[in-house]
């Protein structure tokens, strides 16, 4: 079916989040599966349309870093537990989204790998991102230190050939032995090297982006504070503009003043919030799994059993209707760190990310309040408004 003989829907009265600004009580018609050009409107005979008057309407949203949702978490290397991680954040409005993992022995990484990159291929998720075992020992944060390890290339290289190229993103410690080495493999085999976890002078996070690395994991957290003498991975990370910096806005990793330096430091087209969210994403308070450990999730805060934080429970909705509402930002520079800016780091901007016609047909609608109610994501509602 061709997108002139496919089924239209129109949604009309929304103001819309466009790349070009906010288009006030307007109209977007989709058709198939694709966004429409402006002339299309739906017809009578077999076209549906909407009138979403007092809401909004916003790219679909990108995560590049989550374990889980729904009580299930993609650790567990099943499907059945990966599609209710999807599922319960696709309801919040994340359309796209990587499964990442959690440090454990290779053996079990390589096992999880190859049963998610089946979701991958697909179409249920965008890829992996594989979050340890690389990481440093004295900021491992919620993973197990006892199954941490240097980034030997022949480690490396068995878990993306595990992932059979849908590995899109890799965190690691670049001053661990062989972590420069690691960056320039995963370059060379087009995964994105992320610098995270990580006790790395700022010299060191410096030669890892000349090496590749063009993300930073979870920035401000598990990493040195910022220094005056010492400014260390931070510094580095929000100076370089070929880096985009993760940043988790749920008012539990991060203070306001921290966001706000990041978003000034790099602005929105290098930032993507994320969740990294866990299994009780979208569930209540209780005891959760997160690879090998159990996590405790009281009043929306997941904590290993010694108080340390252990990712979190965030929707990017919630990330949304914080930033908008209590951090003060724009919808449209909003957006931008949750769909367009991800899309581009993942390769995926020609796709989605933005409401554009001939994309994917991939949005959230939104009330007032920043609510979600609805979620399109290929032209099929899966909330529908």
């Amino acid at each position: 079916m061709t997108a002139s003989t496919a089924p239209l829907t129109t949604l009309t009265g929304a103001d819309i989040v466009r790349p070009t600004g906010i288009d006030r009580g307007g109209r977007i018609t989709v058709a198939g599966s694709r966004l429409a050009g402006p002339a299309t409107v739906a017809r009578e005979n077999g076209g549906e349309i909407l009138d979403l008057a007092g809401h909004w309407i916003v790219p679909g949203f990108i995560d590049i870093h989550v374990h889980g949702g729904g009580g299930a978490s993609f650790s567990a290397g099943t499907a059945e537990e990966a599609l209710t991680a999807v599922d319960t954040h696709r309801r919040h409005g994340t359309t796209t989204l990587l499964a990442s993992t959690v440090t454990g022995t290779l053996d079990d990484l390589a096992r999880q790998a190859s049963a998610l990159s089946e979701l991958v291929e697909q179409g249920d998720l965008a890829g992996l991102h594989f979050e340890g075992p690389f990481i440093s020992p004295g900021r491992c944060g919620a993973h197990d230190p006892a199954l941490l390890r240097a980034p030997e290339p022949e480690a490396v290289r068995r878990l993306l050939d595990a992932a059979r190229g849908t590995a899109r993103m890799m965190t690691l410690a670049p001053e661990l032995p062989g972590g420069i080495e690691a960056v320039r493999l995963l370059t060379e085999r087009g995964a994105i090297a992320a610098v995270g976890h990580t006790d790395a002078p700022y010299d060191t996070v410096r030669a890892a982006v000349e090496a590749g690395a063009r993300a930073a994991t979870h920035l401000f957290n598990a990493m040195p504070a910022l220094g005056h003498r010492a400014p260390g991975p931070v510094a580095a990370l929000l100076e370089d503009e070929r880096v985009t910096v993760e940043l988790i806005n749920d008012g539990t990793h991060l203070h306001p003043a921290a966001l706000r330096l990041a978003l000034r430091a790099a602005g929105p087209d290098r930032v993507a919030f994320i969740t990294d969210a866990m299994g009780a994403a979208g569930m209540g308070d209780g005891s959760y799994p997160l690879g090998p450990l159990r996590v405790e999730v009281t009043g929306g805060v997941a904590r290993l059993p010694e108080g340390t934080i252990a990712g979190s429970t965030l929707t990017l909705d919630r990330a949304l209707r914080r930033a908008v509402t209590v951090d003060g930002l724009p919808i449209e520079e909003a957006v931008r760190a949750l769909s367009t800016t991800p899309a581009r780091l993942l390769g995926l901007a020609d796709r989605t990310g933005s409401l554009e016609p001939g994309k994917d047909a991939d949005l959230v609608v939104l009330d007032a309040a920043f609510t979600v109610t609805g979620v399109m994501r290929r032209g099929e509602w899966l909330v529908k408004p």
